[in-house]
């Protein structure tokens, strides 16, 4: 591999409760910078091979926002990472061009099995999925087997095909605290920082995987109340992967739809935020009027004091997309026995869903209703 193309990158990697949590290693393509003509061509190109192929592009928060434009412009969608695979589920196209990460189409292609599902970049990946590899869960689990076991939805096919349930940062707490209510102990995978928020929340016996983000790991608590001080009337908008110390001086805690929202709903003219600076693009453009800031992720002695972007969430570019609608590489191939396993625990997610929507319809309490189902999409 060129060092001047690729990042290595550290990630946790939990070994077995009881034993020390091994450091992972991984790399990031850097991508390369593109001028704005290269640019306008790519995407002009790229507008002709989604009608070409019968493709749509959906997109997360989290890629660059040159993606995001184009995939609201052609037709396509930016979301949480469910609410990406219920799109392409229900869309026309027979493909479906998922911006984001593995773990993202490998759920397009579980929602969506008889489409094609490609990527512009099948390396791109991420620190939790990493950090929970299949076999070593799946034998965690059976030292547990009197636990449910509730994966996020930052996992791999074969992590959910081993899972009672799946759940996204959006309605883990609801899940969670039904199976509490109904005297369930629960073994929890893979992000500890959302594991945490969730058993502090619910009062819930989890027993933890200990993973974590890489970007949201390194949000740091000190620093964010520097920035309250240097801006006392702002909000503070927090994704629930971050540390506890950050979590605590929130004022909303969320998933990324949730946090949009709030964004658009409370009154305050100014917000500090905690989760990936892809987010940023879609806040200012909901809301542009209002200010955002990225919360801090290093100290003073850092190169970079609010850099919390995912390396792999910018390995999808124009180029690859380019590429993968051209000459259809980049596609997610899964096991049909496999996939169909996986399935059962995010339809068993998505009927809860669906019943907390009639159940607080009923109720008439409308406002939550739109909060939690509008966003049962994960980080």
């Amino acid at each position: 591999m060129n060092a001047a193309m690729f990042r290595s990158l550290e990630f946790d990697a939990p070994a077995f409760i009881g034993q020390a949590c091994a450091v992972g290693r991984a790399w990031a393509r850097v991508p390369q910078a593109l001028d704005a003509e290269r640019k306008r061509a790519l995407i002009a190109h790229i507008e002709s091979l989604l009608v070409r192929e019968n493709a749509v592009l959906v997109a997360h928060y989290y890629v660059d926002a040159e993606l995001q434009e184009l995939a609201e412009a052609t037709g396509g969608c930016v979301a949480d990472s469910l609410e990406m695979a219920r799109f392409g589920r229900d869309h026309a196209a027979q493909t479906l061009v998922v911006a984001g990460v593995r773990f993202m189409g490998e759920t397009a292609k579980i929602l969506s099995p008889s489409k094609r599902v490609l990527m512009p970049d099948l390396d791109a990946t991420c620190s939790l999925d990493l950090g929970c590899p299949a076999d070593a869960f799946s034998a965690f689990c059976d030292q547990h087997p009197d636990r449910t076991v509730v994966v996020y939805a930052n996992t791999s096919a074969a992590v959910k095909a081993r899972a009672d349930w799946t759940v996204t940062s959006a309605i883990g707490l609801d899940i969670v605290a039904h199976l509490h209510a109904r005297g369930q102990k629960i073994l929890w995978a893979p992000d500890r920082h959302l594991g945490a928020y969730i058993q502090r929340e619910t009062g819930a016996d989890m027993l933890m995987w200990q993973g974590s983000c890489l970007v949201h790991d390194e949000f740091k608590g000190v620093e964010l109340e520097l920035l309250r001080q240097e801006h006392p009337d702002a909000k503070v908008l927090v994704h629930p992967e971050s540390p506890p110390s950050v979590v605590a001086q929130a004022d909303v805690v969320g998933s990324t739809s949730q946090l949009l929202k709030a964004a658009q709903e409370l009154d305050a003219s100014c917000f500090i935020v905690a989760t990936d600076m892809g987010l940023l693009y879609k806040l200012r453009q909901a809301a542009p009027a209002k200010t955002f800031l990225a919360a801090p992720t290093a100290g003073d002695s850092a190169s970079c004091k609010s850099c919390a972007h995912c390396p792999w969430m910018a390995m999808n570019g124009l180029e690859g997309l380019a590429v993968a609608l051209e000459h259809g590489s980049g596609e997610i191939v899964l096991d049909e026995a496999l996939a169909a396993r996986a399935r059962v625990p995010i339809a068993r997610m998505l009927d809860f869903a669906a019943s907390n929507k009639r159940r607080v319809q009923a109720s008439g309490d409308l406002a939550r209703d739109e909060v939690l189902f509008a966003s049962v999409g994960p980080a």
